[in-house]
């Protein structure tokens, strides 16, 4: 629990970065409000298309804290999640929801402060059949998502951290923030970005071509 509180502190873009832009989930996926934020360990659901028994079991089986990660099948346009179940996930400490397909009643999941991250809105109603499997690993985007990988998210999107990599991450995104405040610091003192990086171009638009 350490480790994941340690890893909160980090934005997901700068996590990724850390860890050679690995784990970055489909740019499609985001916070139905901008101020959410999330990070735990994943609890793993895969749900054949239109289906959402499987999500009803997954916050009653997942442990506080957990982060429900939910792949769809690659169908999307249904309300897989809705008001009640957020609310039942909150009252369990559930840590929030990250799915690959839509949600609803994002007005009432707002107001209660359950953090939802998913490709958007849909009224469409979901079936009950309850096909699918339960915190076994899952694959959304190029990602394999494991049960017990950490999911951080933020307005920017989402980002998965591989067990073995917890402390890596963490290590790296240290540094990187060490780094990129040198570069503000160097900035504020009037350098360009192409002067710290050592980037020069001998080109018609820079001001010290020899040539003009």
């Amino acid at each position: 629990m350490d480790l994941i509180k340690e890893l909160s502190r980090f934005s997901a873009a700068t996590i990724h970065e850390a860890l050679s832009k690995y784990g970055n989930l489909p740019s499609a996926i985001k916070p139905i409000n901008p101020a959410m934020k999330i990070c735990g360990p994943a609890y793993t659901v895969k749900t054949m298309p239109r289906d959402n028994v499987l999500l009803h079991r997954a916050y009653a089986y997942a442990k506080p804290g957990n982060v429900i990660v939910v792949d769809c099948s690659g169908f999307y346009e249904a309300g897989y999640w809705g008001d009640l179940m957020s609310l039942g996930a909150k009252t369990k400490g559930i840590a929030g929801l990250v799915i690959n397909g839509c949600v609803r009643d994002a007005d009432d999941i707002e107001a209660m402060g359950f953090p939802v991250f998913s490709r958007g809105l849909c009224i469409l109603g979901t079936t009950n059949h309850g096909d699918g499997t339960l915190n076994e690993p899952v694959i959304i985007g190029d990602v394999l998502i494991s049960p017990g990988d950490i999911i951080v998210g933020d307005r920017d999107g989402v980002v998965v951290i591989p067990q073995n990599r917890i402390e890596e991450a963490i290590e790296k995104s240290i540094a990187r923030e060490t780094k990129e405040e040198n570069i503000r610091k160097q900035l504020r003192e009037g350098k360009t970005s192409l002067q710290i990086y050592g980037w020069t171009f001998n080109d018609k638009y820079s001001n010290d071509n020899s040539n003009e």
